[in-house]
């Protein structure tokens, strides 16, 4: 990744653009490791968006709302009262290093207008949000606090003097000279060893050119970077994910990769890491459920294993009644202390070895082996009645892994948490938020031929869609024996088409366990013949007059169907 100096360099120059002299109205952390900050400018509202997430360390501008926590947290609460209201007067690179300084005026309780500095220091896993007080030079706080446990060389705490990351030994890009640039060896790790605030990408581009180029091309670089000039691209390979990103040509990329061209770096480098990390955050947040529901899940497999050698042990317990009705037919040929008794089968007339309980009289052994009878046909109703209640089980949890795994929305993710805590599978987490009021938001989508598809995101979608949403002439799908979405195709009183079928059956194989298998059966069935059992959990039905075609899942079903 190419967030450098030189990356910060130019951000430094787009950003300042934009929101300077501007003031702060709105501060958010839609993650503990996010900040989001709105300005009202001149030229109309703008949001810096800002992370320190190790895999995702960046600073650029964005135009749409986060989604922010019902309560904010406490970094953004102590960031409104110090900011909010507050005017920007200067954005500055620190060194050509990977930090970002803004510095503020703002008000303090008393009237008075104080200076504050808000610097973003973009290291990777050192990465970190700071807010200093410019009068004392001391730390108000910062989003990650590195005590000297962590770092016994730099702490970040509130009320230390805040000092700057350590240097390296090396000359920055802004001020090397051309001497100095050319007598470096023709080498990527002798340029990335003397050059300060580049990248690989970019040493191996010094180190690639002639020695009495490097200066030009640098100055060049720099002198896009201050008029604003430079064209940011994103390299992605074959499959569309992204690789490398700059603002400038990358030769060992250029005619490899796939090169995509933008007007802003912020738009350059959102796009780079929403589309090289898009899963990453939402598997992070999703990871302590799948866990979850995976041990529950092998908990139930296992319990459905012993259940099935129980229920096959007891279905074969017809050797005990028999047993017993031979000895009532022997019983006068059983003597005290015998261990066992060879008696004839009068049904086949084959000789049978039955063994016996010598401390027990001839009558109570009889007794024994039809007794052990009755528990063996009671237990075939039980474990079969059990069995039948693990198997739900099993099913539900197999179909809230598939929604888990499928999904890159964390307001999905939210929403399973929340069915599973009603369903008793997850603990309330102990705060005083109060669960958002769930309200279906089902993915739609057009097919070919104009028939409006809804497809569930959850079960307790599933059950709003097929229960309350669908009328009883719409078509309900879902693949079958295998979990997955529900997917109703609404025909506002017109008969349902064969590609219709065929789309709606691919959405539903796409929006399933078996999203990367091929001919997956999928059954599709009138709404009306679809029904809910008393009790059962939510997303399970049963369904009758149903039919089956087999399909590949749509590799993308919204960009393809949706109008």
């Amino acid at each position: 990744m190419a967030y450098d100096g030189i990356i910060t360099a130019a951000m430094v120059s787009e950003i300042g653009n934009e929101i300077m002299l501007g003031k702060i109205d709105k501060i958010y952390q839609p993650e503990k490791d996010e900040l989001v900050l709105n300005v009202h400018t001149r030229n109309g509202n703008k949001r810096l968006y800002a992370s320190v997430d190790s895999a995702r360390a960046c600073v650029h501008l964005i135009d749409y709302n986060p989604q922010n926590p019902p309560v904010p947290l406490a970094f953004c609460m102590l960031m409104r009262k110090h900011l909010q209201g507050g005017r920007i007067v200067s954005v500055e690179q620190k060194d050509g290093e990977r930090i970002i300084e803004i510095s503020l005026e703002t008000m303090n309780e008393l009237g008075f207008t104080v200076s504050k500095k808000l610097i973003f220091e973009i290291m990777g896993k050192h990465s970190n949000i700071i807010l200093i007080d410019m009068t004392t030079g001391k730390i108000i706080d910062s989003i990650k606090r590195i005590s000297i446990d962590v770092n016994r060389v730099r702490q970040v705490l509130p009320g230390k003097i805040y000092e700057y990351p350590p240097v390296q030994d090396k000359i920055s890009f802004w001020n090397i000279t051309a001497a100095e640039l050319a007598a470096i060896p023709a080498d990527r790790k002798a340029v990335l060893g003397s050059v300060g605030g580049i990248s690989p990408a970019i040493a191996a581009e010094l180190s690639e050119m002639a020695p009495d180029r490097r200066y030009d091309w640098l100055c060049a670089l720099l002198e896009s970077i201050k008029t604003l000039s430079f064209r940011p691209r994103v390299y992605a390979d074959s499959k569309g994910v992204p690789q490398e990103y700059h603002i400038t040509d990358l030769s060992e990329y250029e005619g490899s990769a796939e090169r995509i061209d933008f007007v802003t770096l912020s738009e350059c480098v959102a796009y780079y890491f929403d589309n090289k990390l898009a899963s990453n955050r939402t598997r992070q947040k999703s990871h302590d459920l799948v866990k979850s529901v995976s041990a529950q899940l092998d908990k139930m497999l296992l319990k459905k294993q012993r259940l099935s050698e129980e229920l096959l042990k007891a279905e074969n317990s017809d050797g005990l009644r028999l047993y017993g009705e031979l000895l009532t037919a022997n019983m006068h040929l059983i003597k005290p202390g015998m261990k066992s008794i060879d008696v004839v089968n009068y049904y086949d007339g084959s000789t049978v070895t039955i063994p016996l309980d010598e401390r027990f009289t001839p009558a109570k052994n009889t007794q024994h082996y039809f007794k052990r009878y009755s528990k063996a046909r009671t237990a075939i109703k039980e474990k079969q009645i059990q069995l039948d209640e693990t198997n739900t089980e099993i099913d539900y949890l197999e179909s809230v892994l598939t929604f888990l795994n499928n999904t890159e929305n964390t307001e999905e993710i939210d929403t399973i948490r929340n069915e599973l805590i009603e369903t008793g599978y997850v603990r309330r987490r102990k705060t005083n938020i109060k669960p958002k009021k769930f309200k279906a938001q089902p993915q739609q989508m057009k097919t070919s031929d104009g028939f409006t598809i809804l497809v569930g995101r959850n079960n307790k979608e599933n059950d709003v869609l097929t229960l309350k949403t669908a009328s009883k002439t719409d078509y309900w799908f879902h693949t079958k024996d295998i979990p997955g979405s529900h997917v109703i195709v609404m025909t506002e009183g017109r008969e349902i088409s064969e590609t219709a079928i065929m789309e709606a059956a691919s959405v539903a194989a796409f929006n399933s366990k078996a999203r990367t298998s091929e001919n997956v059966p999928v059954d599709y069935v009138l709404v009306k013949y679809v029904k809910k059992p008393a009790g059962a959990k939510p997303g399970m039905v049963i369904f009758t007059n149903n039919r089956t075609v087999y399909v590949n899942p749509c590799e993308d079903p919204l960009e393809k169907l949706i109008k």
